[in-house]
């Protein structure tokens, strides 16, 4: 008897890593500069040039540029900063490191952003400033959000962690923010491995955020490096270690030259599922709002009640298959962390269904048709058992 092939496991994301981003990284380590460098300072220029914003300040995580997008707008002890829930735990953790209260509020059924009515549901007198999610790669409708905050004085700042590559009507999303974050973590759409990014159109937020990611040194390396002898260092406030490496900047260099292929890729897989399960009766799928174009960082479907069988229930049938799909965001009121802590009156019905109906399907570049079907078919197959 011929043994069963088990087959492949397909995982819910991965990196698109090549021949380029290896021959980067062997072109630093020849330099001997592998620390915060010039390769950064290409990296900043060419995101922020793709970004149609003047400053990017690499940074080593996309939560250290959130921490200090937050530092150098003022916001700190006695602040509220209104927040959705339904966005990973560092948004929350990162109004929690500047002493300032999250505030949180729901979300959009259709999108998984937060909305200008959202948001003024949780506004209190205290608002300092808002942080928006582009959940997913779903580009928030910022236009109402800045509108709602520029009355109030409250600083918007977008967390487009998962946006890289997206669009709000027609620019690309962040822009139209007084700051945005970015991150380069595995499972984003471009990765340096770990890294992050803030961009802004103001000269002195970007200053001041190039500093405190050095200790608020005086001097940057490249200037320290660069002076014989060496000058004496004069620490102009307390600073954090949150700088990135060329190491990681050459990567990312590289990545972001693909970019457009990168997404173009992901929405050909998107639309491949859309294709296949758009017509399943108890399900939908995630797509482009009317106000913008995803990048599909992440492909979620929302399993309906009429679905008759459960998310979990599909994410089982789905792993038995060899199919790594994962639950939907978490909604973070929920987490032991921050369950106690008073966050406001808002209701949070939708951002509580989303995150218990919802599960993320593999979106990769290197994710092969053969795989894909296996998705579609394995969704297809529970539809039928659950129709029985």
């Amino acid at each position: 008897m011929i043994p069963e092939t088990a087959l492949a496991r397909i995982n819910v994301m991965q990196p698109w890593l090549g021949a380029e981003e290896s021959q980067a990284l062997t072109e630093v380590i020849a330099s001997g500069w592998v620390a915060q460098g010039p390769k950064v300072e290409k990296f900043e220029s060419d995101f922020g040039t793709a970004h149609e914003v003047p400053h990017a300040v690499a940074t080593s995580s996309c939560t250290a540029a959130l921490h200090l997008a937050l530092v150098v707008a003022g916001v700190g002890q006695g602040d509220d900063v209104v927040v959705p829930s339904l966005a990973f735990i560092a948004v929350a953790n990162a109004v929690t490191y500047v002493g300032a209260r999250p505030v949180f509020c729901d979300v959009d059924p259709s999108t998984g952003n937060a909305t200008a009515e959202t948001i003024r549901a949780a506004l209190t007198l205290d608002t300092r400033a808002v942080i928006v999610v582009d959940q997913g790669g779903i580009p928030v409708d910022l236009d109402p959000i800045r509108e709602l905050c520029d009355r109030h004085e409250i600083t918007v700042i977008e967390d487009a962690a998962s946006a890289v590559g997206s669009l709000y009507k027609g620019r690309p999303v962040g822009t139209g923010a007084d700051l945005a974050v970015w991150s380069f973590r595995p499972g984003e759409v471009i990765t340096t491995g770990e890294g992050g990014m803030l961009t802004t159109h103001r000269t002195d937020w970007a200053a001041r955020a190039r500093t405190l990611r050095e200790h608020s040194r005086s001097l940057a390396d490249v200037e320290r490096q660069d002076s014989v002898p060496a000058p004496r260092e004069v620490f102009l406030e307390v600073g954090f270690n949150y700088g990135m490496t060329d190491l990681q900047a050459a990567v990312g260099i590289a990545q972001l030259r693909r970019l457009a292929q990168i997404v173009a890729r992901r929405r050909g897989i998107a639309a491949t599922y859309a294709a296949g399960l758009g017509g399943i009766a108890g399900l939908r799928l995630a797509a482009d709002p009317l106000h913008g174009v995803t990048n599909f960082r992440s492909f979620w479907i929302e399993v309906l009640p009429q679905f008759a069988t459960s998310r979990e229930g599909l994410l089982s049938r789905l792993a038995d298959a060899g199919i790594g799909a994962t639950r939907g965001v978490m909604a973070a009121h929920r987490q032991p962390a921050y369950r106690w802590r008073d966050t406001g009156n808002a209701r949070l019905q939708h951002t509580e269904w989303l995150t218990d109906s919802t599960l993320v399907l593999p979106v990769y570049h290197e994710l092969d048709t053969v795989s894909i079907n296996r998705v579609i078919n394995t969704i297809q197959t529970a539809a039928r058992a659950a129709a029985r």
